[in-house]
Parts: structure tokens; C-alpha cells; sequence
């Protein structure tokens, strides 16, 4: 098996090997994500037609995915999902700290992981990029939010814009437009101008501070790499990302977006960043929060990373 960080096997050179052979698949589907049902034939078929046996079941409720994958066949030697980006944490969690690789297929409204891995949208293609591509071992976070049990989370765990975007979109909205859905709530939020106070400790020191968005980021780039969070956001140094969003104005956000979209992290009264391994998030008035798109309940949170704790398939590059 050849086992490599996300950037390295977006980068190795043509000499790659790809000694993995997937031959015995578990695929979890959660037919209430938008589009997960419509796909299923089209995953079964790509696993078909390369030859992979797989075995097909399906969630009927929040946690049923991680209890479905602690059950699975002892024969299986990789787990692929077809719903939401909480489906997929369910069973990358569950199976944090081992080798079986899990393949994330896009079944949801956002498919925040999905799209961050560059695997294809259309399920046919995602299937085969994911089986043919390479193994990437990535940093997790663990979340904690007031009165709710330790999750994981890949990309992001957050308060502000990003939980209000989740709290607030209307499901109708979500089936009709998909990701947009989540952009128009955002872009309400950011011109209500609103900003709260919170209280921010990362490894012991402590930032006071008038926020709009308060996130802690395991992956840097968004949408492709349309935009990045912050400097040096790697997925694999053993570290997360604090990221501090308190524009003043709509000037303010624009330039904050514009910096964003053109990587330029060069110093600004409206950001502020810090590395670490374990945070603590205290809004003054207690707030919703979420991970990876899916609502935790209410802050203070507390967050710590897992270094290299989960397995992925990810698509190789052009060698």
C-alpha cells in the first residue's frame, strides 16, 4: 500500500507506484442526502465494471453509519460513502487510527470534503478516480460542544457565518440549488455586519476578541482552491488552524474575500491566525456551532487535533 500525505500525492513524480488493489468494497448510503439514492445504481455500476466486489447497506439514522462500518465483513478492505459530509464522518471517525482506506463519493447538498479531496462530482467518475488514485493519511480534529459527545471532523469546525449558514439555509432551498444554497445564506449573514464577543484560548494562550466567524481549519483550500482560509494551513503537520474573521464594514469583507480568493495573508486588523493542538472557544453568549457542515449543538467548544488519524482515497494526478 502506498500511503502518502494529500500534497504528496497530488505531487509525487510519474514513478508512483499504486500497489493497492481494492477488491472487496463496503459502500454506506444514506438515501435521505440530496441525490445519494439517484447515484447508488451508478456506484455499484463503476464498482462493476472494475471487477470490485461490493456490498451495498443503507443508514436509517443519525450514528447508523459508524455502527455499520465497526460491523462490517472482516474480508472488506476498503469503506466508500454516498451521502453527506456527516455520513462520511461518521465512518471516517469510526474508523480513525487504522489503515482501512475510506473513499468519500459526493451524495450531499455541499460535498465540503469531497470537492476539498478534488474528487470528481459525477459518481461514475468518482468511483473509478478514488479506486485507481492513491492512500493519503490526514490530521482529524475532535470537537466537543456543550452537552454533546466528542466528534471528529476533517475540514472545519466553527461558530458565526459558517453555523448560521448551516442553522439558516431552508432544506427546499438545498434541493433546489445545492451548494448555492449555502452561499446565499452566507452572503445574508455577512452584510448583516453582525459581530460577537468571544474568547479564544490556542495551547494556553488566550485572544479576546469582536468576531464574525470563528473557525478552526484542518484544510486551507475551499471550492477547488478558489480560496484559502490562511498561511500554511497544511492537512498533515499534526496541527490545526485557528482563523478569526472581524470585518467592520462591507469594505471590510470585501477585502477580507478579495485577500482570501488571491492568497495574500500579509497582516490585516480583520484577521488573525494561530497553529495549535487544542483550543477552547467561549462566545460570551452561547452560540450554534458545527463541523464539516453538520450542527453540533451549543458553545463553548472544545476542539484537539488527532494527528494522521484517518486513511483516505484520494485521486492521483497526472504522473
Amino acid at each position: 500500500m502506498v500511503v502518502l500525505s494529500v500534497d504528496a500525492a497530488r505531487h509525487v513524480g510519474t514513478g508512483a507506484l499504486h500497489e493497492r488493489q481494492i477488491s472487496h468494497a463496503l459502500l454506506i448510503v444514506n438515501p435521505g442526502a440530496r441525490k445519494a439514492a439517484s447515484r447508488e445504481i451508478s456506484a455499484v455500476r463503476a464498482f462493476g465494471e472494475l471487477g470490485i466486489h461490493v456490498d451495498v447497506v443503507h443508514t436509517t439514522r443519525a450514528g447508523h453509519a459508524a455502527e455499520l462500518v465497526v460491523a462490517r465483513d472482516p474480508g472488506i478492505d476498503s469503506v466508500f460513502t454516498l451521502g453527506g459530509d456527516g455520513t462520511a464522518m461518521e465512518v471516517v471517525g469510526a474508523l480513525a487510527g487504522g489503515d482501512v482506506p475510506v473513499g468519500i463519493l459526493p451524495g450531499g447538498t455541499g460535498n465540503l470534503i469531497a470537492r476539498t479531496l478534488g474528487t470528481p462530482l459525477r459518481v461514475g467518475r468518482a468511483v473509478r478516480a478514488l479506486v485507481a488514485g492513491d492512500t493519503a493519511r490526514v490530521d482529524l480534529g475532535i470537537v466537543e460542544a456543550a452537552g454533546s459527545a466528542p466528534r471528529h471532523f476533517a475540514f472545519a469546525a466553527g461558530v458565526g457565518i459558517d453555523a448560521r449558514m448551516i442553522e439558516e439555509t431552508p432544506a427546499r432551498l438545498k434541493r433546489r440549488l445545492g451548494v448555492l444554497a449555502y452561499a446565499l445564506t452566507a452572503s445574508r449573514a455577512i452584510l448583516a455586519g453582525e459581530l460577537f464577543p468571544v474568547r479564544v484560548v490556542v495551547d494556553g494562550e488566550e485572544i479576546r476578541r469582536d468576531v464574525a466567524a470563528v473557525m478552526i481549519v484542518n484544510f486551507g483550500a475551499v471550492l477547488g482552491d478558489l480560496f484559502r482560509f490562511g498561511p500554511g494551513i497544511r492537512h498533515d503537520d499534526g496541527l490545526l488552524d485557528l482563523c478569526l474573521f472581524s470585518p467592520r464594514s462591507l469594505a471590510d469583507a470585501a477585502r477580507v474575500l478579495l485577500r482570501l480568493v488571491r492568497k495574500d495573508f500579509r497582516d490585516d486588523e480583520s484577521l488573525v491566525y494561530r497553529a495549535g493542538r487544542e483550543f477552547l472557544v467561549e462566545p460570551v453568549t452561547p452560540r450554534a456551532a458545527e463541523a464539516d457542515g453538520e450542527l453540533l449543538g451549543l458553545t463553548p467548544l472544545a476542539v484537539r487535533v488527532h494527528p494522521l488519524a484517518a486513511t483516505l482515497l484520494v485521486p492521483a494526478v497526472d504522473r
